[in-house]
């Protein structure tokens, strides 16, 4: 700081007297704070005359120094990428091209000691946001390196998993300390809506399984419509108007705030093998994954008639599992975005068509159709779960005016509501529930009634209606004259089709380990 000082012109001793106002010489000017942080320094720049365009850039180098990673590093896992293959960039780099040799960085030892403070990569999903997310991507490549800052219609989350933290763990065992500092310290970025940080999450989540901890935590920029993810914790509720330098405090934050554990929650669907057709058309989201033919093992719950074999596929949700009428609309909604997306351009466009697809589907009107696809629940779900440190399963009654049934892991559902409410002990007491948690091992099951019910619950001027909270839950649903019924994780719909011979069974049990999220609202 020194040079930097030295090189601005200031006062001179008799014109800093000359400006200052008179003062007592009892209160002597107190020493200025110490310069401590980027920050700090980056207000030095504007007092010694720089201004904000110096301070601005001073951050980002400090941004970028903090979190950017070394070239070779960066060539070897995009080599791995291209290659598909983690072996390949340990020869990124190959000097003179005449093997390993002198001038081979690999081999370099001091090149092994170049790892940044908070190595960091951001996946940005270009479909959400409306039109922001390909000039956010273009930020945050400015702010961190476009080598770190992946599209996730090109690189998939399961790809940066296979590929490029495979690739630093070989560096890493083969002697690398900056590879082993960069997989060890690592964290991510994703720009996006509820489902989409639920995918990388949920891709995160095989390294525990696959035994390569740690896994890295996750931070969020909310670019979805409801961003209940986000909401609870401390990311907001939309994405900044002012999002160039928003963009940057993001990173700072996923940089310097604190982690917390989310419990997660997998959803196993099995359902009777039907034709190849049928199952072509089944049209799932990127978060769940097809399993292919499997036994289906009935422990004395099901009422139906069961096949033989059954089509499985499952997921991962954080936030929340629905099946019924809300899924329904967002079902709509997400075909609309896909056939037309000009239309979807923001959070409030979103909403407005939100409330046309609830309008348009009868949620308003169910008294009025006599369609038994627009009536409750009851008639073709069966509802069993499991409470905490029980191994027996409990039939739990579905009320008959319900449409829509859901499972919420956190307080925020449609765009920051909470549904479940703000319990008091009494009826706590009196129902057998506990306060709820996101990291509690518990799910809260409630039912939205006609769309009157389902407005008067989201503006919160009543609760939902509480079914049960459970550890884990099994759902049998029978079709009959149903030929489909709509579920969605997230925020992620599906149209999932049924038998009329035999039941479907969704299964909801709670992840045995953590998901990690960095908390937005500490800086």
């Amino acid at each position: 700081m020194s040079s930097l000082w030295s090189s601005t012109s200031s006062p001179t001793p008799a014109e800093r007297d000359r400006e200052a106002p008179p003062r007592s010489p009892r209160s002597p000017t107190p020493p200025p704070p110490p310069l401590v942080g980027a920050l700090i320094e980056s207000l030095s720049f504007r007092s010694c005359g720089f201004g904000r365009a110096a301070a601005s850039a001073f951050q980002k180098e400090d941004l970028r120094a903090r979190a950017a990673l070394p070239h070779r590093l960066l060539a070897a896992v995009h080599a791995a990428l291209r290659a598909r293959n983690p072996a390949a960039g340990a020869f990124a780099f190959d000097g003179d091209g005449e093997g390993r040799g002198a001038c081979n960085p690999w081999f370099d030892p001091a090149a092994h000691d170049d790892a940044p403070e908070s190595p960091l990569f951001a996946f940005v999903n270009p479909r959400s946001g409306g039109r922001l997310g390909p000039v956010l991507k273009t930020r945050l490549q400015e702010l961190i390196g476009e080598d770190q800052v992946f599209d996730l219609t090109v690189v998939k989350p399961s790809d940066f998993v296979e590929y490029v933290l495979a690739c630093l763990e070989q560096l890493a065992d083969s002697g690398d300390h900056s590879a082993r500092s960069v997989r060890h310290n690592l964290r991510v970025m994703v720009a996006g809506g509820d489902g989409t940080v639920g995918w990388v999450l949920g891709c995160l989540g095989d390294l525990y399984v696959q035994n390569r901890e740690p896994v890295p935590p996750v931070a969020v920029i909310p670019l979805g419509t409801g961003n209940d993810l986000s909401r609870s914790f401390g990311w907001g509720a939309s994405f900044s108007f002012s999002w160039k330098a928003a963009a940057k405090r993001s990173l700072y934050k996923a940089i310097f705030g604190s982690v917390s554990c989310l419990d997660s929650w997998l959803v196993v669907v099995s359902m009777p093998e039907g034709t190849k057709e049928e199952e072509e058309e089944l049209d799932l989201p990127h978060s769940l994954r097809h399993l292919g033919e499997c036994t289906f093992y009935d422990d004395g719950t099901a009422e139906g008639e069961l096949p033989e074999t059954v089509s499985c596929f499952d997921g991962v949700f954080y936030n929340y599992f629905s099946i019924g009428m809300d899924a329904q609309v967002a079902y709509g909604f997400h075909h609309l975005r896909d056939e037309k997306p000009f239309l979807a351009s923001g959070p409030l466009s979103n909403k407005l068509i939100y409330a046309g697809y609830t309008c348009k589907q009868g949620w308003f009107f169910t008294q009025c159709i006599s369609d038994p696809e627009l009536r409750g629940l009851r008639s073709i779900i069966r509802l069993a779960i499991k409470k905490m440190d029980s191994s027996e399963w409990e039939n739990i009654p579905v009320p008959s005016s319900v449409r829509a049934i859901v499972a919420l892991n956190l307080h925020n559902y449609a765009s920051g509501r909470n549904p479940w409410g703000n319990l008091k002990p009494e009826y706590l007491e009196k129902r057998g529930f506990v306060e709820a948690q996101s990291d509690d091992g518990l799910l809260e099951i409630f039912g939205l009634k006609q769309g009157w019910h389902a407005s008067l619950v989201m503006v919160e001027l009543i609760s939902a209606k509480h079914i049960a909270q459970a550890a884990a839950i099994r759902i049998e649903i029978k079709g009959g004259q149903w030929r489909d019924a709509f579920m969605q994780m997230d925020g992620e719909p599906w149209k999932q089709p049924l038998s009329s011979e035999y039941s479907t069974f969704v299964d909801i049990k709670k992840v045995p380990y953590p998901s990690l999220i960095i908390n937005g609202g500490d800086r």
